[in-house]
């Protein structure tokens, strides 16, 4: 195998979140897609059509394909440890989606495998791949504006609205805005901050008794060094935090303002449970259209650093630097396959062994930080973290 051969992947499951990565995929030249695993012939026949991939109705027959190199997984949460460490044993590298698993002994069992296989594991795409969270990353690195001292990242969504299976309104199963969404600014926040969080201070909220789970959530995170970050979330489907940044979407497209409601409405002519978590298989693989790459970069909401001497603002167009007398921009243009990070973080492992930024222990340790948020929302406690 040639260092400048692409990675050969398999993809374990083409549900949406492997719509949300198509697009990248389709472009990316550090992997190349040869086989997937999923339940549903459409889907199969689909990946068959688009990247002459081998089909397989379960991830075990995939993960023994000796031509895979390594395996994406991205299938629902309460699948991830036990399809990782299928990949793992059949020594596949790994890229799981986030979060890396629901509890910590699965993390844990997760990491274990990857060890003792000797392959990488990378935890993402998460947010924190971002081209803005990239270059935000270079310029604090550079020591130019002193040390980091607050971060404040918000974010108002329709993510409890959009069609969902019974199990993603289920905490216990992986489900509300903590596992979901908070990775994303977990992720964010410690890869600029860039050092080990000591303490989670949280409020949840679950006010939709027909949502039984996390909609909202608000808490400090403290940093070993004396820095904190402040994270707010609602995904109730009000107020839209992408008006703040120009009507540009999370996945970078613009936004039509005249779908404002939208989300709610469709949800409003659901009858059941099986139909909803129809109308979520609507969005897969073979059932919806993939659009043509974005004209921004992806965010995850409005994002704030203060230093010493200067404030530095995220934006889909690239970062804002505000600094004690002058201003200045520093554009993030929108790259093809904007999940690239990722898989060229996966290639760069596999090919001249450089240990990833978000591997398994990264993921294990945003996740804990997870359950920190869940705790002190029940017991109104600062919860230190070990």
């Amino acid at each position: 195998m040639s260092v400048s051969d692409p990675i050969k992947l398999g993809v374990a499951g083409l549900g949406r979140g492997f719509m949300l990565s198509l697009p990248s995929l389709r472009h990316d030249e550090h992997v190349q897609m040869i086989a997937c695993a999923a339940p549903r012939q459409s889907s199969r026949d689909t990946f068959f059509k688009e990247f002459d991939g081998i089909g397989y109705t379960d991830v075990k027959q995939m993960c023994e394909d000796p031509n895979i190199e390594a395996v994406y997984i991205a299938t629902p949460h309460h699948l991830h440890r036990d399809h990782a460490i299928i990949a793992a044993t059949n020594g596949k590298h790994v890229i799981v989606e986030k979060p890396l698993a629901i509890n910590q002994v699965d993390a844990d069992a997760i990491i274990k495998a990857a060890e003792d296989a000797g392959i990488y594991l990378i935890t993402g795409p998460s947010h924190s791949f971002d081209q803005p969270i990239e270059k935000a990353r270079q310029l604090l690195n550079s020591g130019e504006f002193g040390k980091i001292r607050m971060i404040n990242a918000t974010n108002y969504t329709d993510f409890l609205y959009r069609p969902r299976r019974p199990e993603e309104l289920d905490t216990e199963q992986g489900g509300g805005v903590v596992f979901s969404q908070a990775i994303h600014q977990i992720d964010v926040v410690r890869s600029l901050v860039q050092q080990e969080a000591s303490s989670v201070f949280a409020m949840t909220g679950a006010w939709d008794p027909a949502r039984p789970t996390e909609g909202a959530y608000a808490c400090i995170i403290n940093f070993v060094d004396g820095s904190f970050a402040n994270l707010t979330y609602s995904g109730y489907a009000h107020y839209d935090s992408d008006s703040d940044l120009g009507w540009i979407g999370e996945l970078g497209y613009r936004k039509n303002q005249r779908n404002y409601g939208k989300a709610r409405a469709a949800l409003a002519k659901i009858s059941s449970k099986e139909n909803e978590a129809v109308l979520k298989t609507n969005r897969s693989y073979g059932s919806a259209e993939v659009p043509d790459p974005a004209p921004f970069a992806e965010h995850f909401g409005p994002v704030i650093v203060s230093c010493d001497k200067a404030d530095l603002r995220l934006t889909p167009k690239g970062v804002e630097v505000w600094g004690d007398i002058t201003r200045s921009f520093h554009s993030t243009p929108p790259a093809p396959t904007p999940r690239s990070p990722v898989f060229k973080a996966m290639y760069d492992a596999v090919r001249s062994n450089t240990p990833p930024l978000q591997a398994g222990r990264w993921g294990a340790d945003s996740l804990k930080i997870c359950h920190a948020i869940l705790k002190s929302a029940t017991t109104k406690k600062i919860i230190k973290l070990t």
